[in-house]
């Protein structure tokens, strides 16, 4: 009986060694599908999500890996001015309760914060400048959001000084800050992370920035600030993405770019896909233009090329149509993506139902020809 007892003893305690591998996502996180803990609650009857929809369309190519899907949702520009910022004061676990449904289901979510995180420094020259206090950290992850890229043309805002105090409040945050560091190394570095055994790796980078403001806000070897892809810059990073691909299943890339106002890719855009499917690259998202484009797909790969605004300030006419972008992956094959439509209200989306929905996804869908995506 005693050895019957021992026995069990030390299945119990190699299958519980083996489930915490298979959990394991990076030194400091766990999966928010495994562990619940790792996000902060939002009730229920706070949580508006949209009603489960037909994904837009799925692959003919045959899964790989240990056949396990992960699903990603995407965000476009965020950041705390206007009616946000005195949300964020009041209430910054509880702000963006309509989207924590939403972003929460995801296995990972992320978004794009255009926003300095600092109270102090000086604004560079420049006609727009946001900066938000550490506290916006705190509301992010209570939405549900598990990443964020600060490279873009407002993550550096507020000069050396500002950009001291948002290094210091990512070294805190439990939050992934992505896209900026205190030299090249640290701003151009993927997350790697595993979900349920498939290895995950998502680069950021800014193609927007001001002339006179490259030198001073590009991530050098010496230099604290962002990763970019003007110039040489775009080497650095096509780089890591080739050295991830030996040992990533699924590489995700977000980008800052576009021309504001337009609702087709620019030949910059298309340029820059071509060279990050080239070096390795299975899904690229982006915004910057404060429009939704379009997504779909380019040969093997998957694109987004305008996520539009998120949460944010301006929410008049076009500015104000937003959504989230949900895309099912295993390793690189792209099962299924589905744009999820809302306009934007007090600065927070919320989501569309019934014709409305379907109109904006219809609208979407038939941007891909002017993008040259394939649904």
């Amino acid at each position: 009986m005693r050895r019957l007892l021992g026995i069990c003893v030390l299945a119990f305690v190699v299958v519980a060694a083996a489930v915490a591998l298979a959990d394991h996502d990076g030194p400091s996180r766990r999966h928010k599908g495994i562990a619940g803990a790792a996000r902060v609650a939002v009730t229920p009857s706070a949580t508006r999500t949209p009603p489960t929809r037909t994904p837009t369309t799925t692959t003919s190519l045959p899964r790989r890996g240990n056949g396990v899907p992960v699903t990603l949702v995407f965000g476009g520009d965020t950041h705390f001015e206007g009616e946000l910022r005195s949300n964020l004061d009041a209430n910054p676990t509880g702000m963006f309760a309509p989207i924590a449904g939403v972003m929460g289901s995801a296995d990972i979510a992320m978004v794009n914060l255009e926003t300095a995180i600092a109270t102090g420094g000086a604004p560079d020259r420049k006609a727009f400048n946001f900066r938000a206090p550490p506290r916006a950290f705190e509301a992010l992850l209570a939405a549900g959001i598990d990443v964020v890229t600060m490279a873009n043309n407002h993550g550096r805002d507020y000069g050396p000084v500002g950009l001291a105090e948002t290094l210091a409040a990512k070294s805190w945050t439990p939050l992934i800050v992505l896209g900026i560091g205190a030299n090249a190394a640290e701003a151009y570095r993927p997350w790697r992370t595993a979900v349920r055994g498939e290895r995950i790796a998502i680069f950021a980078a800014t193609d927007i920035l001001d002339d006179w403001l490259i030198a001073s806000w590009t991530a050098t070897d010496t230099q604290a600030g962002l990763a970019s892809t003007k110039g040489a810059s775009l080497d650095r990073l096509l780089a890591g993405i080739r050295a991830a691909r030996s040992d990533a299943d699924t590489i995700v890339v977000y980008l800052h770019w576009g021309v504001e106002g337009s609702s087709c890719p620019s030949t910059r855009q298309q340029e820059l896909v071509q060279a990050l499917i080239d070096a390795g690259a299975d899904v690229i998202v982006g915004s910057h233009t404060h429009r939704v484009i379009t997504a779909g797909r380019h040969g093997t790969a998957f694109v987004d090329y305008g996520l539009g605004n998120f949460a944010f300030y301006n929410e008049s006419g076009a500015a104000g149509v937003t959504g989230a972008l949900r895309v099912t992956v295993t390793v690189r094959d792209v099962d299924a993506y589905e744009w999820v439509p809302a306009r934007i209200r007090g600065g927070i989306p919320r989501w569309l139902g019934g014709a409305a929905a379907a109109a904006d996804r219809a609208a979407c869908a038939a941007r891909q020809s002017c993008a040259g995506l394939t649904p």
